[in-house]
């Protein structure tokens, strides 16, 4: 009987969101023998992240009392768990002190598996591709990245009669009842490592929606299309 190579495993991970505002989770690998003290340095810098940091994704967003959850393939090494949101300051958490090193270690035995996934989400430049359409109810998402730039999603449950403009408007606000409820989903992630999700929905509409800034110019990858409404029926 075929089992699960120790050096990888399976590591499930929620994120409550105990705080008032908007959090997620990003895992960092740090290759190279680096540190966080190396990122910290790097973040500091301009210009796109360094060959030696690699997005293995994590719980996105959920809103203030909630919780989120994501399943991502580790190897031995040393890693980063960082909150990139910068709102409402327009400073990313982790520059205000939002990181934590974490050292993961080969598995004594035999690594969990991935768990069994209903539909597979794929990310590209610039959208997002499903097998199947989300439906009613509770579901486990497998998400892939195409070659070509990390992605996220951030799965946004949009209230009645309320449109995406209408939610990065209060974004930018930070005021009022917020236009959608935030679900989670996966942060940015790069080509080749999949992630996975779940999710209980309810009929209505969601945006699926990446935020990670362009390599080439900087800005969000939504301002280039990879916006998108989805029914849940």
């Amino acid at each position: 009987m075929a089992t699960q190579n120790p050096s990888i495993c399976s590591v499930p991970v929620p994120l409550v969101n105990d705080g008032p505002g908007i959090h997620h989770m990003q895992v960092l690998r740090l290759d190279s023998g680096k540190t966080v003290a190396d990122f910290e340095r790097a973040l500091k810098t301009k210009g796109p992240p360094p060959a030696w940091l690699a997005m293995i994704g994590g719980p996105n967003a959920p809103g203030p009392g909630t919780e989120a959850n994501a399943t991502m393939n580790m190897t031995p090494g040393n890693y980063a768990v960082v909150c990139m949101v910068d709102i409402p300051e327009g400073m990313p958490h982790a520059a205000m002190g939002m990181v934590l090193p974490l050292a993961v270690k080969k598995a004594a035995g035999a690594g969990a598996k991935a768990p069994s996934a209903d539909i597979v989400m794929t990310l590209h430049d610039y959208g997002f591709k499903l097998t199947k359409p989300l439906v009613v109810g509770k579901q486990t998402i497998e998400v892939r990245t195409d070659m070509g730039q990390p992605h996220e999603v951030e799965l946004i449950r949009l209230a009645p009669g309320k449109t995406p403009k209408d939610m990065l408007g209060s974004m930018e606000k930070m005021q009022g009842q917020p236009p959608g409820e935030a679900l989670g989903g996966v942060t940015g992630v790069a080509a080749g490592i999949p992630v996975y999700f779940s999710a209980d929905l309810t009929a209505g509409n969601y945006v699926l929606i990446c935020f990670l800034p362009d390599a080439n110019d900087g800005k969000p990858h939504f301002t280039k299309g990879m916006i998108q409404v989805v029914t849940v029926s």
